[in-house]
C-alpha cells in the first residue's frame, strides 16, 4: 500500500474540487483519484462521501473506478471498502478498511456511520468480524498509546454492536477481548474472554483470557489461564513462552526457565523460546554471552516466524550494550554544573588536581569559552603521551592545552553524522547496521570527526545536548564515527585490514573518549561477526589491564567505561571478566560532592576582577 502520487499534496478541499469538475466533465477516472486522495486526507469529511456517492451514482456502483493493484494507493483502498460497503458486502469493506489501518494506525479510517452502525452485523458473518478485529490487532501496540486509540474505536463499537447479535461466538468474543484490552478496556477484556471461554474453550480463547489477566495485574489468573491453553494443546510452544515471560516479570525467574527448557526440549530451534530464553538467562546471570547467542541465532534465522524485541529488551540502558556511558571526570563535572549557572561560568577559573582527556578540555574550552581552566599536575604516566606509538595521532599539547592534528572534516560528513549520531540503539548489532549510512566516508572524513565534532543537530535532543550536555554530543560523534570506520574498506580481510588497524591504534593512543569509542567498534565488530571475536577479546583484554596499572599510580576517567565495555566483549575471558568487576565496584580517589559544592570549591578565590 502507497501515499499515492509523487507530486505534492493537494489538501481535501482542493481534490474535492477538481473531483467535482471532473465529474461535471463526465471524467470518471480522473474524479476517483481526486476522490482518493480527498479520503486521504480528510477520510471522515462528509463532503468527501457525498462526492464518492455521487461517483458511485455516475458509474453502476464505482467499485471498479477502484481497482486494487499490487501497490495500491490506500484513498483507494479506502474509496473501495465504501462503496463495497454500499453495494452490500460490507465483510469485503472491512476487511479493506482494517488494511488501512494496518498501513496508517493513526487514520481514522473507520470512523464513518455505516461502520458504527448497531444494525452492521446482522448483514455480516460473525467469523468475519473475529477476523477483521485479529487483523486490527496484529498491526497496532499492546496497548496502543492513549493518544492513538481515537481512530481505532469505531473497531470497539464494531465489536459491542456485533456481539449484542452474536452474543454465543466464542472466536468474536476472543478477539473482541484482544482489540479491547489494547485500546486500555481491560474489565470489558475479561468479562468477554472469560464469556469466550465459557461457550466454546480453546486454547486460543484462553490465550486471550490470560493476556486479559495479565494486563489487569491479575498474574495468577493469567497464569491458570494460561497454563490451560498448554493443556489444549502441548505443542504450541509459544504459550510456553508467554508462561515464562509471564513468570519472570513476576520474580519467578526460575518456573520461568523452566517452562522454556520444557519448549526447547520439544524443539530446540523454536524461535519464540530461543529468545525468550537466552533474555532469561542474561536475566539471571548477567552473562553477556546469552545475548551474543541470541544475536548469532538471529542472524543465522533470518526468516523468524515474526519479529522478536528480546535482544533489544537485554540491551536496554546497559552501559555500551544499549547506550553510550556518560563521561567521567572532574572536567565534564564542572562543565555540566556550569551550564548551570546563570552566567554559565564567564569569567570564572578552575583548577583541577590532574590532566583530563584531550577530549574533555577541548570540549570545556568549546561548550563555555570564557572559563579559564588550570590544571595542577599532569600525572604519571603521562597522559599526553600515547600507550602504544601510534601511526596517526589525533592531538598535539600545548602544555596542558590540546588541539587536534588532522584537518576538520567535510560538510558532508558533518551532515551525515548528524543524521545518525545517537547516545542510544537497540543492541550492538542494530548500531554496526545503522552505521552503514557512513560507509563512503573517507578516512580522512572520519578521522576529523573525532576531534573537529560537528554542532548539534537541529532537533530536541540537539537541543537538550547542547544546553545540557554537550560531552554527550561530542562521545556520540566519536562513537559513531568509529562504527563508520568498521564499514571502511569491508573488503579487506580483517587481519590486516585498514579498519582494524585504525582502530587498534586508536585505543592505543592517548588516554582518550576516543579510546572507548573505538574499543566499542571493536567490540561491535565481535558482536557481527564470531571470525574476530578471539582477536577483539585479546585486545580489550590487554587494554583493560593497562588502564588497570596506570590506575594504580593516578586517576583514569575511562576505567570504568572500559570496564563496561569489556563486560561488553564476546568471548573475554574469566579472569578479564573479573578485573572489570573490580574496577566497576571498586572505590576511585576520594569524590568530590555535588556539583553546586565542587564548583564553589574549584572556583573559591579565584574569580577574575
Amino acid at each position: 500500500m502507497s501515499e499515492g502520487r509523487d507530486d505534492p499534496p493537494l489538501s481535501a478541499e482542493e481534490e474535492l474540487t477538481l473531483a467535482r469538475l471532473a465529474l461535471d466533465e463526465g471524467d470518471l477516472s480522473h474524479a476517483a483519484g481526486h476522490v482518493a486522495g480527498a479520503l486521504t486526507r480528510a477520510p471522515t469529511l462528509p463532503e468527501v462521501h457525498e462526492t464518492l456517492t455521487r461517483l458511485a451514482a455516475a458509474s453502476g456502483g464505482g467499485v471498479d473506478l477502484f481497482p486494487l493493484h499490487q501497490r495500491a494507493f490506500v484513498g483507494v483502498v479506502v474509496a473501495r471498502a465504501h462503496l463495497l460497503a454500499a453495494t452490500g458486502r460490507p465483510d469485503d469493506g472491512l476487511e479493506l478498511l482494517a488494511a488501512a489501518t494496518g498501513h496508517d494506525p493513526r487514520a481514522d479510517w473507520a470512523g464513518v456511520p455505516w461502520v458504527i452502525s448497531p444494525e452492521l452485523p446482522e448483514r455480516l458473518d460473525p467469523e468475519r468480524v473475529a477476523r477483521v478485529l485479529m487483523q486490527v490487532c496484529a498491526t497496532v501496540g499492546d496497548p496502543v498509546p492513549r493518544a492513538d486509540r481515537g481512530p481505532l474505536s469505531p473497531y470497539l463499537v464494531l465489536a459491542r454492536n456485533a456481539i449484542a447479535v452474536h452474543p454465543d461466538h466464542g472466536l468474536l468474543l476472543g478477539a473482541a477481548s484482544a482489540l479491547a484490552r489494547r485500546l486500555g478496556e481491560v474489565t470489558l477484556a475479561i468479562d468477554w474472554a472469560s464469556r469466550g471461554v465459557r461457550i466454546q474453550p480453546s486454547k486460543l480463547g484462553e490465550v486471550w483470557l490470560g493476556y486479559a489477566y495479565r494486563s489487569a495485574g491479575r498474574t495468577r489468573d493469567a497464569l491458570a489461564a494460561l497454563g490451560r491453553a498448554v493443556e489444549h494443546d502441548p505443542t504450541d510452544l509459544a504459550v510456553y513462552a508467554d508462561l515464562a515471560g509471564t513468570l519472570a516479570d513476576n520474580g519467578r525467574l526460575d518456573e520461568a526457565l523452566d517452562w522454556i527448557d520444557r519448549a526447547l526440549a520439544r524443539d530446540p530451534t523454536f524461535d519464540c523460546a530461543v529468545h525468550t530464553a537466552h533474555r532469561l538467562r542474561f536475566q539471571r546471570d548477567g552473562d553477556v554471552a546469552h545475548l551474543v547467542a541470541l544475536a548469532d541465532f538471529v542472524r543465522d534465522h533470518p526468516d523468524d516466524s515474526h519479529e522478536h524485541g528480546d535482544l533489544a529488551e537485554g540491551c536496554r540502558s546497559r552501559p555500551w550494550l544499549g547506550q553510550i556511558t556518560p563521561a567521567a571526570g572532574a572536567a565534564v563535572a564542572v562543565l555540566r554544573h556550569a551550564l548551570t549557572e546563570e552566567n554559565r561560568g564567564h569569567g570564572a577559573t578552575v583548577r583541577l588536581e590532574t590532566l583530563e582527556p584531550p577530549s574533555a578540555m577541548r570540549t570545556v574550552a568549546t561548550a563555555v569559552p570564557g572559563l579559564r581552566v588550570e590544571v595542577a599536575a599532569v600525572g604519571d604516566p603521562d597522559p599526553r603521551e600515547p600507550r602504544w606509538a601510534s601511526d596517526r595521532p589525533l592531538w598535539r599539547w600545548d602544555g596542558t592545552v590540546p588541539a587536534p592534528t588532522v584537518p576538520a572534516p567535510s560538510a558532508e560528513a558533518a551532515d551525515r553524522i548528524r543524521q545518525l549520531a545517537h547516545p542510544a540503539w537497540p543492541h550492538p548489532p542494530a548500531a554496526y547496521d545503522t552505521a552503514v549510512g557512513l560507509a563512503t566516508l573517507s578516512l580522512t572524513d572520519l578521522l576529523g570527526l573525532l576531534v573537529h565534532p560537528p554542532t548539534v543537530p537541529a532537533t530536541g535532543m540537539g537541543r537538550v545536548l547542547a544546553g545540557q550536555d554537550p560531552s554527550l554530543w561530542v562521545r556520540c560523534v566519536q562513537v559513531w564515527a568509529c562504527l563508520g570506520l568498521l564499514h571502511h574498506r569491508t573488503d579487506e580481510p580483517w587481519p590486516e585490514s585498514t579498519r582494524r588497524r585504525v582502530l587498534v591504534d586508536l585505543v592505543w593512543g592517548v588516554e582518550d573518549w576516543i579510546t572507548e569509542a573505538a574499543l566499542f567498534a571493536l567490540v561491535t565488530a565481535a558482536w557481527v561477526d564470531p571470525l574476530v571475536r578471539a582477536d577483539v577479546a585479546r585486545v580489550v583484554a590487554e587494554r583493560l589491564a593497562d588502564a588497570a596499572a596506570v590506575a594504580r599510580e593516578r586517576p583514569v576517567p575511562i576505567a570504568v567505561s572500559l570496564a563496561y565495555l569489556a563486560l561488553a566483549t564476546p568471548g573475554l575471558d574469566a579472569d578479564t571478566a573479573t578485573l572489570a568487576g573490580e574496577l566497576i565496584s571498586r572505590p576511585g580517589p576520594r569524590r568530590p560532592g555535588p556539583l553546586r559544592r565542587l564548583w564553589a570549591r574549584l572556583t573559591r578565590s579565584r574569580r577574575r576582577p
